[in-house]
């Protein structure tokens, strides 16, 4: 079987004329397919645009509006804190002088308290020995009738002296 050259060459032509062909038809399957993903593809993003943009808008107007608000709210705070930060030092002032005059006081106060309990074990001191040197007299006088009317019964001339009556004797 040989065949001459022509037909080989024929035969090759005809072949690669339907394998372009082939390529020519997948190529344009390709493209088709393609173009239908791109709509698609095309009409999903318009479907998400819509029902984004309108979010995305009422977020960046709620932004809008609200920053001042947000900016204004964060001054006063601000102000608010540096308003507590003074009334606290204030406060602690207050608080330290109070301290200082209760502190005073209680030193005045202890020191009075201090003196009338003074005065009072002086006056104390001072009624016992009011009371108590007539008394030692007296009882010394009473021991002397005693010993002396003792004696003037008994006819002795002299008393015995006892130890108790030796501290009587003022």
């Amino acid at each position: 079987m040989t065949m001459n050259s022509d037909t080989l060459l024929l035969v090759f032509v005809a072949l690669t004329g339907v394998a372009v062909l082939l390529q020519a038809v997948v190529l344009l399957a390709i493209f088709l397919a393609m173009r239908k993903s791109t709509a698609m593809l095309q009409q999903q993003l318009d479907e998400l645009r819509t029902s984004v943009m309108p979010v995305v808008t009422s977020t960046q107007k709620l932004l809008t509006s609200v920053g001042p608000n947000l900016e204004a709210a964060a001054k006063d705070l601000a102000e608010i804190t540096k308003g507590l930060r003074a009334q606290s030092a204030d406060i602690q002032a207050s608080v330290g002088q109070m301290l200082a005059q209760v502190e005073r006081q209680t030193t005045r106060i202890d020191g009075m308290f201090t003196r009338v309990l003074d005065t009072v074990d002086r006056a104390g001191t001072v009624l016992t020995e009011t009371i108590n040197t007539p008394l030692r007299q007296i009882s010394a006088l009473t021991a002397f009738a005693k010993a002396a009317l003792g004696a003037l019964r008994s006819g002795q001339s002299r008393p015995a002296r006892s130890a108790a009556d030796e501290d009587m004797f003022v």
